[in-house]
């Protein structure tokens, strides 16, 4: 199985995002990462959605989606013609006895200390999926008290939009 990372420009309206994500739901797509917001216009929402599947499968879905009233475009983005990131936050025990390797971990991997208290040190990555799953899995060693991750956010390189595949 292939992983795929779709963006879906929508039309801003109640309820697109649930049409959205059970389409995948009925396709029997598992959604790895989901990420949605407001783009530069308010009438507009990009949803981008990392899912693993068949090419088959994940074109019938594209097809499937189209058919959405409120889809306006779809792109598939893939490595080296996008840029995509995540960010994760994740709050450690702040134990001395721990506390200069993990400052060398963040140091390594680019993280920024966003909250030190006597208790605990929130870091913040920003990076691609395997990047941060590599910066995780070096954190285990460490007591980890909570983690937060959002979905990839991805665009396409130069000067093709989303916009350019729109149906109207």
């Amino acid at each position: 199985m292939r992983r795929y990372t779709v963006a879906v420009l929508v039309r801003n309206q109640f309820g697109v995002l649930n049409r959205v994500t059970s389409m995948f739901r009925r396709r029997r797509f598992n959604i790895d990462s989901l990420t949605v917001s407001e783009t530069e216009s308010a009438d507009y929402s990009r949803i981008t959605v990392q899912f693993a599947g068949e090419e088959v499968t994940k074109q019938q879905l594209v097809n499937q989606l189209y058919k959405l009233p409120d889809i306006c475009s779809i792109r598939e983005l893939e490595g080296a013609s996008s840029i995509s990131f995540e960010l994760l936050l994740i709050k450690l025990r702040n134990d001395p006895a721990a506390r200069d390797s993990i400052r060398a971990a963040a140091d390594a991997f680019k993280a920024e200390t966003v909250d030190y208290t006597r208790e605990s040190i929130v870091l913040r990555v920003t990076a691609d999926s395997v990047r941060i799953d590599s910066f995780l899995d070096l954190m285990r060693d460490y007591d980890i008290l909570e983690i937060c991750r959002t979905g990839v956010v991805s665009l396409e390189r130069g000067a093709e939009t989303i916009r350019s595949g729109m149906q109207v």
